[in-house]
């Protein structure tokens, strides 16, 4: 019995990973060996750059949130801790969001959070 080559599956597994690989340039969007490697890559790329996404906004949060309090008298830490002190259950984005949009809201936080302050340490 003769072994099968280049049946239907095949086809259609190459056609697969071809329409994936659409859009790269030159032999990487024909040629099915370049464009498995180029999908390989392509794919690590996105799943990393998912994860980083999520780093760099919290980072953007954090930096705009700082800023805000700062403006105020306040560390972003001592801030922070304060409001968990507070049972205030705002995450970093909402905060952001507050201290960008909702100046007076963000201000009566700031106070909240003045009132649970934790002592400071000499």
């Amino acid at each position: 019995m003769p072994r099968a080559k280049g049946g239907p599956k095949t086809r259609h597994r190459r056609n697969k990973r071809l329409k994936l690989a659409k859009g790269q340039y030159g032999a990487k969007s024909r040629l099915f060996r370049s464009a498995t490697e180029s999908v390989d890559k392509g794919q690590t790329y996105a799943y990393t750059g998912r994860k980083n996404r999520k780093r760099d906004f919290r980072q953007l949060w954090i930096a705009r949130i700082s800023a805000a309090v700062r403006s105020h008298g306040l560390t972003y830490s001592r801030f922070v801790n304060a409001l968990k002190n507070a049972n205030v259950l705002l995450d970093r984005k909402v905060l952001s969001d507050m201290a960008i949009k909702d100046g007076t809201g963000f201000e009566k936080l700031i106070g909240l959070a003045r009132q649970h302050l934790a002592p400071a340490t000499a």
